[in-house]
């Protein structure tokens, strides 16, 4: 699980994302899934740049506000630490690291588009398991898929 952030046209969005992958290891490549049904998926479409955050169990509280509540609602970045990365990104506090990507294709796959990643910066924070879907399977989502 990891949670992605998006910014542009004077907007911030990140959700929890379940569906994501190294996609090339030479040149170096990553996707991530982004569900239509979400907002942080409609301030993705314009953005040249997402922020992708590796999270620990003991940072749950992150993936619970980026994966339980909807930005349509509320303003998540309100509620937590956070400080622009490169290229205009918001990277989130407490992440046990972190790379941004330049964003280079998007694939419809259904209710979700892939957004495929050159990675253009990173950093670590913290050390420790990474956060997995077991870890939070009982967080109701924010927004259906449809």
């Amino acid at each position: 699980m990891c949670v992605v952030t998006a910014v542009a046209g004077g907007e911030r969005a990140g959700c929890l994302v379940g569906f994501a992958s190294q996609c090339s290891m030479r040149p170096p490549r990553f996707v991530v899934w982004l569900s239509k049904a979400n907002r942080t998926y409609r301030v993705a479409r314009a953005a040249r740049y997402l922020a992708v955050h590796l999270v620990t169990p003991d940072r749950r509280d992150l993936a619970k506000l980026f994966g339980g509540e909807t930005g349509d609602d509320a303003d998540k970045f309100a509620r937590t630490g956070w400080r622009e990365g490169p290229a205009g990104t918001a990277l989130l506090d407490g992440a046990a690291a972190w790379f941004v990507g330049a964003v280079l294709h998007r694939v419809d796959g259904g209710d979700h588009v892939g957004h495929v990643l050159a990675p253009v910066g990173w950093g670590e924070g913290r050390p420790g398991r990474l956060l997995r879907l077991s870890d939070a399977v009982d967080i109701e989502a924010g927004h259906p898929v449809d």
